[in-house]
């Protein structure tokens, strides 16, 4: 029956869909237990707030549908993308949004579409859509403990807690395409929808797991290759939390450079001196970091997360914990400073008028 009602599913949404373009832990976030079972470790998160001192065109589509397409067909129908990113996962991360109301990427290689992910309230999946009640989306899809994937002699089982069930449950959509649903556990709705092969799903790794045979691995990059890697996830933060502030009816955030260099060195710190806090091993907290690059503030405050795949799964933890929440919702903040280093992500947050 299940198999039915996914089929039945996928017809429906090639039918019709509508969307307006406008842990930390300091060692690897996985290890071998045992001979043929992966466990990821758990991510970490954490935030921090320091005191006050100093013309929506529709188109016409199917997320689906793009999976296995190449490049020129997506321009075709959707020009050409606001940012074109490396990423860590060997594919090529072309972004469209409006910076405010939606955030729609495409995963590239070789010239096919390997993934898609998206948010925003202008996002139609039917017979799904974003901000649909959980309780709901799991009526038409049910989200198993287990999803199972197999390639020739290879199998893969993998293992969902009831947490992930609850906030980031797994469908299988055909044999080797796969479907990640971020739901917010504050509403209960469904917040973005992540479509991917079972290659890449494999590479993210963002489930336990158990298996027999092999696993991909990630490609290996140079230090301007990385650089570049981390400098497209600090602008896809950026956009994707002005979508989430927008959504929450909270005024949009601007770029800050200067900001942002003080989130970056604070990762990279982290990264380099193997710790996880709000305050660095010379005890200087974010106060400090801002006044070394004379940052002129009046609120300021931070989010930091470590051992996430992406930039999409950092910004639905963040959503999920109470105090990162705060932070991305507030209503006073009006900069924000992204730094990403490696797997390590700070947020920084200030108001200045």
């Amino acid at each position: 029956m299940r198999l039915i009602r996914i089929a039945i599913l996928v017809l429906l949404i090639i039918s019709g869909v509508y969307y307006l373009l406008d842990k930390y832990d300091l060692v690897s976030d996985e290890k071998v237990v045992g001979p043929n079972v992966l466990e990821q470790k758990e991510s970490k998160l954490e935030t921090k707030e320091i005191p006050k001192d100093c013309s929506l065109i529709p188109y016409e589509g199917d997320i689906y549908q793009w999976i296995g397409k190449g490049a020129k067909q997506l321009t075709a129908k959707l020009g050409e993308p606001l940012r074109k990113d490396l990423t860590d996962y060997g594919y090529e991360s072309w972004v469209y949004t409006d910076g405010r109301k939606h955030y729609i990427q495409f995963g590239i290689n070789d010239d096919s579409i390997k993934t898609v992910y998206a948010t925003g309230r202008d996002l139609s999946l039917e017979p799904i859509h974003i901000g649909q009640a959980y309780n709901s989306v799991k009526e038409q899809l049910s989200f198993p403990g287990e999803v199972t994937y197999s390639k020739d002699l290879s199998s893969y089982s993998f293992q969902l807690r009831d947490e992930e069930r609850q906030t980031r449950p797994l469908v299988k959509v055909t044999d080797d395409i796969f479907m990640q649903l971020y739901f917010d556990r504050y509403t209960d709705e469904l917040a973005g929808i992540r479509v991917l092969t079972a290659n890449l799903l494999l590479l993210h790794r963002p489930y336990e797991m158990k298996y027999r045979g092999a696993l991909p691995e990630k490609p290996v990059y140079d230090n301007d290759e990385q650089q570049q890697i981390d400098t497209g996830m600090e602008k896809r933060i950026f956009h994707m939390t002005n979508v989430f502030r927008n959504h929450y009816g909270k005024q949009l955030l601007k770029w800050d450079d200067a900001v942002r260099e003080v989130a970056y060195l604070h990762s990279k710190d982290m990264a380099e001196k193997n710790y996880f806090s709000h305050y660095g091993k010379n005890g200087d907290g974010l106060k400090e970091r801002l006044a070394t690059k004379e940052v002129f503030y009046k609120s300021a405050g931070e989010n930091i997360a470590a051992q996430y795949p992406d930039a999409h799964a950092a910004m639905h933890g963040w959503m999920n914990s109470e105090g990162h929440r705060d932070a991305l919702l507030k209503d006073d903040y009006t900069h924000l400073g992204v730094g990403v280093y490696k797997s390590y992500y700070t947020q920084n947050f200030v108001k200045k008028q």
